[in-house]
């Protein structure tokens, strides 16, 4: 260590001999009416080594900077542009005092010196009496340097107009009251950086940065707003100087993360560039922060071009006209004093020394990282507004009586709204600037290496964020680099999380009637609603079309028809039948009974009308139950009425007592209103415990939503049923007893007909139902029920009529006597 110490000691003596011309105090101070302070890091410390024994640091011994040696120079350009202005503050002179601001300790006396009043400060000294050397100051580089001198700057509300400090804490009014940069913040270069990941679609990434609060505060940023954009961040580190920078990298290329984010001071990114390129790392894509993005020295670096692509983030550009010519200019007189031992004069501190400066050639200033210039340059234009508002200066002049403390400055700063150089600089409630950010990509192909701008991200006058994506050669590939944990999932698939970032999944289609929507969740398969469907792997659901029998369709006007028709012609029969009434035909045929019929079969058509249209409990209530109970009731007249024929021709004589109980106590309507009644109990628990009601079919026809009439509980109805069809083979066995009675009491024929009718149509319907589903089953199951009502109507019925109005001779008592009589000698034949 102490070898070491000799070594530092002795370079610099001989730094200090050779260049014995520490620049002349004009290069870091001159004198005017009001006075900036500058913070330069001019020498920069890249690494802090413990010492055996107390040791000043002398900024001349630690690397030189010409980067921000130039920038120093863009403020003493400004503030000589201003001083010659005849609109801005006319007759009116700024000065100057610029430190080297190599560390936080060796520049607190600097510091100190800017809030002092005549050498001494008061800290209880009231805001109104309080009048510091200086009336603002500009600087220093690096959120760290800021954050640790803010402090005492913003509690004599001195106006700090940062150039390139951009962490988020300093937006924080409450704890720098009278901080202000002329350059985003942290949170608009991550957003920016986000933009651009989302842009080309990446979700792997990697963030490194270094162990500061520049770094530190945009990884916090940084993670914030990532959540809920599907990025992860697969890996993150924060690189010390004597970190392993070849391990960090072989993790990431061993992860397949193929975008790296460098969110770090220049030395660090130097670092991290050099590493991958001794390490072979190839073909990623590096982000890199404003710090570096404009770096002029790493494109230079021999196989950089290896690497992949370098996308910088940098504030728009703009040149600062008439810089080139100072900076000419200055060097001329530089070259002059050098030789001039007679001007030469030592600085009042050390951090004003500066060895190497005069050595640099107009040139070597000019060519240097332009990125912060601009905010240099409108930190000064930005102090000199606000002293012209203060001192409220016109064409004329100022008004150079009016005492002037910092904290008057900061209240005018908020209301600046200037052009500069094409630009408008103006600050919001947190004194942060409008974003005016160009995405650069370096072409390190060509000699000298290039900056070509390939996007923009802007504020002011509205938000725009746009890249040409055509100007991006991506490493000698026109493809945009794949950076994701799992391959996008195709359309209609859903993710699977697997492990423990959700970027990495497997897909699975959504089954039928499901869906994904991507920007929902992009996890979960999501039902369709009833009234919507997909197919399997579908994104969106499509509306069902709503099915059910209407009025207006043919099939329902033809059925509708018919069964119009046929209630006209039973009234018609029924009406005959009443004007016949007393004739023989009608007796045999059963008298009132048969009018009884008649008018079942009217209700049990008027059934019909109930399928049609859109379903409601009332409909599917009516549309099978009015039906049943009064065809069953006409069932139990046909049943009773074959029962009577056979009882007087063949069971009168043989069981005569019987027949007489029957005849007395009128059997025939006992048996009638009993099984009636039977039936109307069974029908009234069918439609009570578990009645037909209007339902919503979304699982026979995937596209159709069918609106049809469920059918019930299947006991209750199997009991309806068995009723009605037991009654209907009661009738079979008593039609087939009486084949061999009189023709005009025979029965048998039309009966059979009619019932095997009833039951074929009715197997019908209920085989349909069972295996085919459509509207047009309800359909059929009105047709069923025409077809038995026409089944009685046409083989009991009709013929009957047929004979009271074209064969008035048969229904006479006469002819029927000769039926009888013909039977009975039939009968004592055999």
């Amino acid at each position: 260590m102490c070898l070491s110490s000799i070594y530092i000691f002795l370079v610099g003596f001989s730094n200090y001999f050779f260049f014995k011309v520490s620049s002349s105090k004009p290069e870091f101070s001159l004198e005017g009416d009001y006075l900036l302070g500058g913070l330069f890091a001019i020498h920069e410390i890249e690494q802090t080594t413990p010492l055996f024994f107390p040791e000043t640091t002398d900024c001349l011994r630690h690397s030189f900077s010409k980067s921000a040696y130039q920038m120093s120079q863009v403020m003493r350009f400004a503030v000589e542009e201003i001083n010659n202005s005849t609109t801005l503050l006319p007759n009116v002179s700024l000065g100057y005092e610029i430190f080297d601001h190599c560390s936080n300790t060796k520049n607190f006396p600097s510091v100190l010196s800017f809030i002092s009043n005549n050498g001494s400060i008061k800290p209880k000294e009231k805001l109104n009496n309080y009048r510091p050397k200086v009336i603002a100051l500009t600087g220093p580089y690096g959120s760290t340097r800021t954050l640790t001198i803010a402090p005492l700057i913003t509690t004599g509300l001195i106006p700090l107009v940062n150039y390139g400090a951009t962490s988020s804490a300093l937006s924080n009014k409450l704890q720098y009251p009278s901080y202000v940069r002329t350059i985003p913040s942290n949170k608009n270069l991550i957003e920016m950086i986000v933009h651009i990941i989302r842009w080309f679609g990446w979700n792997w990434v990697a963030f490194l940065g270094s162990q500061d609060d520049y770094s530190s505060d945009g990884l916090k940023l940084f993670t914030k707003y990532i959540s809920n954009t599907g990025i992860c961040l697969a890996y993150q580190e924060g690189l010390s100087l004597n970190a392993n920078y070849s391990q960090t990298l072989q993790k990431i290329d061993m992860l397949n993360i193929n975008v790296i984010v460098v969110f770090a001071l220049t030395q660090y990114a130097s670092k991290i560039i050099k590493t991958a390129i001794a390490n072979n790392i190839q073909d990623k894509v590096w982000i890199a922060s404003q710090t570096w993005a404009m770096d002029q020295q790493l494109p230079r670096e021999p196989g950089i071009g290896k690497i992949g692509t370098v996308i910088g983030i940098t504030e728009r550009l703009l040149s600062l006209p008439g810089f080139n010519e100072f900076v000419y200019k200055d060097r001329r007189t530089t070259d002059v004093n050098r030789n001039e031992e007679s001007d030469i004069q030592k600085s009042k501190t050390c951090n004003q020394v500066c060895g190497y400066c005069t050595l640099l050639t107009a040139k070597d200033i000019i060519n240097e990282n332009p990125t912060f210039s601009f905010a240099i340059y409108s930190a000064i234009y930005t102090i000199a507004h606000a002293l012209h508002k203060v001192l409220q200066c016109d064409m004329n002049g100022c008004r150079k009586n009016t005492v002037v403390k910092p904290y008057m400055l900061l209240g005018e700063i908020k209301k600046l709204d200037f052009p500069l150089n094409g630009r408008r600089v103006k600050y919001d409630v947190n004194y942060d600037p409008t974003i005016n950010y160009a995405v650069v990509l370096w072409h390190t192909d060509v000699n000298p290496p290039q900056f070509e701008m390939v996007g923009t991200y802007d504020t002011y006058p509205e938000v725009t964020f746009t890249i040409n994506n055509s100007l991006i050669p991506w490493h000698n590939s026109r493809s945009v680099p794949f950076s994701n944990c799992s391959t996008e999932c195709k359309e209609g698939f859903s993710r699977q999380p697997e492990g423990f970032h959700s970027c990495c999944f497997t897909c699975k289609k959504c089954q039928f009637n499901s869906y994904v929507d991507y920007s929902r969740d992009p996890y979960t398969c999501f039902p369709c609603a009833e009234h919507e469907w997909s197919d399997e792997g579908s994104t969106t659901c499509k509306t069902r079309s709503v099915v059910y029998l209407q009025f207006t369709e043919i099939s329902s006007i033809a059925v509708m028809v018919s069964a119009t028709c046929l209630i006209i012609l039973l009234i018609a029969i029924l009406c005959l039948f009443a004007y016949n009434y007393n004739t023989p035909l009608v007796r045999s045929a059963g008298g009132s009974m048969c009018l009884l019929m008649l008018i079942c079969l009217i209700m049990s058509s008027i059934s019909t009308f109930f399928f049609f249209g859109k379903p409601t409990f009332s409909l599917c209530l009516l549309r099978n139950a009015i039906f049943s109970f009064f065809f069953t009731v006409c069932l139990c007249c046909l049943t009773v009425r074959s029962f009577q024929i056979i009882c007087v021709f063949k069971m009168a004589a043989q069981f005569p007592k019987v027949h007489s109980l029957w005849v007395k106590h009128n059997g025939q309507w006992l048996f009638i209103a009993f099984s009636s009644f039977i039936h109307l109990i069974s029908c009234v628990i069918w439609m009570t415990v578990s009645p037909d009601k209007p339902i919503a079919d979304s699982w026979t026809f995937k596209d159709q939503l069918m609106l049809i009439c469920e059918m019930g509980n299947t006991i209750t109805l199997a009991i309806v049923v068995f009723i009605s069809w037991f009654l209907g083979f009661l009738c079979l066995l008593f039609s087939y007893m009486g084949r061999d009675l009189p023709k005009n009491y025979n029965e048998a024929k039309s009966i059979t007909f009619s019932l095997l009718l009833y039951y074929l149509t009715w197997i019908i319907y209920f085989t349909a139902y069972l295996s085919v589903k459509s509207k047009y089953i309800i359909l059929l199951n009105a047709m069923a029920q025409i077809a038995s009502i026409n089944g009685i109507l046409f083989s009991y019925f009709i013929p009957k009529s047929y004979i009271m109005i074209f064969q008035p001779q048969k229904n006479t008592p006469a002819y029927f006597q000769t039926s009888i009589q013909n039977y009975t000698q039939t009968i004592s034949r055999t």
